[in-house]
């Protein structure tokens, strides 16, 4: 029985000021262990000192939630381990991106997502259709990507094939790995468009160092 999971996570809100609206997709084929590259992923923290806690991309950048307390060189430290930690973890990915001002009512952005979706899903179907069980976790998070979900992958796969799972990202390292995903590919929107923060320049440099360290590794692991 071969099995795929599909980790979602998303970056923007319906109603807030974020400019961009990103849905994150990681993909996991389980027949590929993961227990030794997280073992020495969660190893690494340890020597360094460093706390083991769930990688969460915005608040290790403003010092939020868990990170409070916790000084730059500390946060920074925190980003380049787990980067450490994707360009060794076995997945691959997509993201979809959208600028909200073009989508009026916000709605027309489900619509778009479903759209894409369906047609992203359709044009690797064949990667897809080799798998008995397609196991997709997500948190409920925005009831726009839960129907987005359900609509796209049961029109384009075997709704007996498709399993939901609601899952919190402290759980699942994978789950941690579509936030950081979601927060790379983020990034490099606003650093194409000139619209980077002093924050994103403090983690990551210009935008030459941000491609050569990040984007250019993580972009290996692109489904296109």
């Amino acid at each position: 029985m071969k099995e795929l999971s599909v980790f979602v996570d998303e970056s923007g809100d319906i109603g807030g000021e974020s400019r961009y609206y990103l849905l994150a997709l990681v993909f996991h084929d389980q027949s590929n262990e993961l227990t030794p590259t997280i073992s020495l992923y969660e190893q690494s923290l340890n020597n360094r000192d460093l706390p083991n806690i769930p990688f969460h991309f915005s608040p290790l950048l403003r010092a939020n939630e868990r990170y409070q307390g916790l000084d730059v060189r500390c946060r920074s430290s925190l980003l380049m381990a787990f980067n450490t930690f994707a360009q060794h973890t076995s997945f691959s990915y997509y993201v979809f991106a959208y600028r909200k001002d073009r989508y009026s009512p916000f709605e027309a952005i489900g619509c778009a997502m479903r759209r894409d979706l369906i047609e992203f899903l359709f044009n690797h179907i064949e990667d897809f259709v080799e798998f008995n069980h397609v196991k997709i976790y997500y948190d409920n998070g925005q009831p726009i990507i839960t129907k987005t979900l359900h609509r796209a992958f049961e029109y384009a796969l075997s709704k007996n094939a498709i399993v939901y799972r609601d899952a919190r990202p402290s759980e699942y390292r994978m789950f941690q790995m579509a936030d950081f995903v979601c927060g790379i590919e983020l990034a490099a929107l606003k650093y194409k468009t000139h619209e980077e923060t002093p924050t994103d320049r403090r983690f990551f440099g210009q935008w030459r160092d941000f491609k050569k360290n990040y984007l250019r590794k993580l972009r290996r692991k692109l489904l296109c």
